[in-house]
């Protein structure tokens, strides 16, 4: 089979350019561009994530401005901090929604950085900046924070931390507001503390490192046998809990699909070369055992592969990385003891480096001190690998696939009544990787899909919860040395975050469809480390219906400028966007290059 890819991979390269260098390269030095010239009046980039406008109500919004900072060289540094309180000025106590709002400027010269916003170290937001240029830049990041609604009632500290560098080369400072938008509620009883499964959890608990710290509060899991620890204590009378999981990776696994099988790097005698394939999984364990997994999306930083595919359209999940809900429930049993437990994390074939933390939710019952439950059944399947190599030196096809799945029950008493669920995970993960040309052009298509359900039932009701997420990523590219210490780059890259998720509470169901498509076709000049000439375009479909709403955007950029834009609410099918994706039919790959401009 591996030989049969291989072949019609190569039929796919003859249609691009015979774009190749007789030496392969993975890593680059950082990247500048004078291509922008200064001018007093123009006017900065808007830089944007596309996704779904905030459903908000129909009151007029308390808004506090927690932080207003210049993030010059910070790297290193302790996070900034600043205190935090609910509004005092609102009509209401009550709020249907509440928005966390980030606002930035950058003019300069700078790298993509990461950076994490926490409060009493629940982290809120994990971003990445994006990369300025010489006559400036302007970014908003707008995330619905309403699901830390109990902690947000509280005063409480806010941490930032974005490492920052500046230098004569890099000259680039962020200066940053925060502010938290807080929307009285329509309804003033909105709350119902009797509800089996309130929205909102009554008490969040950071599973993050404690301050003070000289970085992020994340933990940063640095090879496959690292394994980060968290001592945690719960209230006696917990009835349900979720661990919502934060996950970004960086350094020799920031484009991990990418990554090269050990043998291939070993027989080329590639020093230097990110290896352990192109498989990884976070694994979240609890107490020594294994109670949850992520299979994470790809998400590609403002300065990966090609920073001009993302100006001014960014990466999915660039600025606002996704989250990953593991439930933690049918263990409630083993953890309401009153005593500390551990929760652990670890990514199976990592390398330097990932940063992972967590917020542990949980749902507390008022009419009861203490409640009590039993873990009841654990059916966890192996990690079951495939990897079929087919190579002659540099040039060969690489398929994996894994599959994984993870189910537990258990039950728990509470004023609510016995409280049963079980929970369920299913992974499927497939790669083809193609290294053609003397290893110079790289093609690798990955498809991940992510499934969860969570059932539980009471005497009086049955909650169930399921979401369906299919992650692709595909990407080629190619270089090809020009001398005198210059190259051309040509990388197109694709990526695909669609989910179905399906809520149903008794008789009532809420159900939502996502369908987000993106596509960028980049190339480069390059001698030392200034980018002589370079084109980046991006074209991108997002499709988003719930029972409320219904929001579509087609939007295409090229070399800054917005070609087309349209979107609307309409829940009609819509006609075909520019951008035709249809999953499986594009080959574009490798470019492991982060630069600046």
């Amino acid at each position: 089979m591996a030989s049969t890819v291989f072949s019609v991979v190569v039929v796919l390269l003859s249609s691009f350019p015979a774009i190749f260098s007789a030496k392969p390269s993975t890593f680059r030095p950082p990247l500048t561009s004078d291509l922008i010239a200064t001018t007093k009046n123009t006017p900065p980039t808007t830089y944007f994530e596309v996704t779904k406008p905030i459903q908000l109500p129909n009151t007029k919004p308390c808004s506090v401005l927690v932080l207003r900072h210049d993030f010059g060289y910070t790297y290193g540094s302790p996070p900034v901090l600043a205190p935090y309180a609910p509004p005092t000025n609102c009509p209401s106590s009550n709020f249907d929604k509440i928005v966390l709002e980030w606002t930035a400027t950058c003019k300069g010269r700078q790298f993509d950085r990461i950076f994490g916003v926490w409060l009493a170290g629940v982290e809120l937001l994990r971003s990445c900046t994006a990369e300025p240029t010489a006559t400036g830049i302007e970014w908003t990041v707008k995330k619905d924070i309403t699901r830390y609604y109990s902690l947000l009632m509280k005063n409480q500290t806010l941490a930032v931390y974005l490492g920052n560098i500046v230098d004569d080369t890099y000259t680039g400072v962020y200066h940053v507001n925060v502010t938290i938008h807080f929307y009285p509620a329509e309804n003033k009883n909105i709350l119902n503390s009797d509800h089996l499964h309130n929205q909102w959890a009554d008490l969040i608990i950071p599973i993050s490192r404690n301050l003070p710290l000289n970085d992020g509060l994340w933990f940063e899991i640095k090879n496959s046998t690292d394994v980060k620890l968290k001592h945690f204590k719960i209230p006696l009378n917990a009835y349900r809990a979720v661990l919502e999981v934060y996950v970004s990776f960086h350094e020799n696994d920031e484009f991990w699909p990418t990554n090269l099988p050990n043998d291939y790097v070993l027989h080329n005698n590639l020093t230097g070369y990110p290896g352990n394939g192109p498989f990884r999984e976070v694994v979240v364990s609890l107490d020594g055992g294994v109670v949850g997994a992520v299979w994470p999306f790809t998400v590609v930083y403002t300065g990966g592969v090609n920073p001009l595919l993302w100006r001014p359209i960014t990466g999915i999940g660039s600025f606002d990385l996704p989250t990953y809900d593991i439930e933690i429930t049918p263990f409630l049993g083993t953890i309401l003891d009153g005593k500390s437990h551990d929760f652990g994390f670890s990514v199976t074939n990592a390398l330097n480096v990932w940063y992972i933390d967590a917020n542990l939710h949980l749902w507390l019952d008022e009419k009861s001190k203490k409640t009590n439950g039993r873990f009841l059944t654990q059916n966890i399947s192996p990690l079951h690998v495939s990897l079929v190599s087919n190579y002659t030196g540099l040039n060969g096809t690489f398929v994996t696939k894994v599959t994984r799945s993870i189910k537990s029950s258990g039950w728990v008493q509470s004023s609510h009544g016995k409280i049963v669920t079980k929970s369920t995970q299913d992974f499927n993960y497939s790669n083809i990787m193609v290294m053609a040309q003397n290893g110079d052009a790289q093609i690798v298509n990955q498809m991940i899909e992510f499934n969860d359900s969570v059932y539980a039932k009471n005497p009086s009701s049955v909650l169930s919860k399921e979401s369906l997420k299919l992650f692709s990523f595909y990407i080629y590219s190619d270089t090809e040395d020009k001398g005198n210490g210059s190259y051309s780059e040509v990388a197109n890259i694709t990526l695909g975050f669609n989910e179905k998720k399906v809520d149903s509470l008794g008789s009532k169901s809420l159900s939502s469809v996502l369908e987000n498509l993106q596509n960028g076709q980049g190339s480069m000049l390059v001698k030392g480390n200034l980018v002589v000439r370079g084109l980046g375009s991006t074209q991108q479909m997002y499709k988003y219906g719930d029972d409320d709403l219904c929001y579509f955007r087609d939007v295409s950029s090229s070399n800054y400028t917005i070609l087309y834009d349209k979107q609307g609410h309409t829940c009609s099918k819509s006609k075909k966007s520019r951008l035709d994706l249809v999953i499986g039919t594009q080959w574009p790959l490798h470019a492991r290059d982060r630069h600046a401009i």
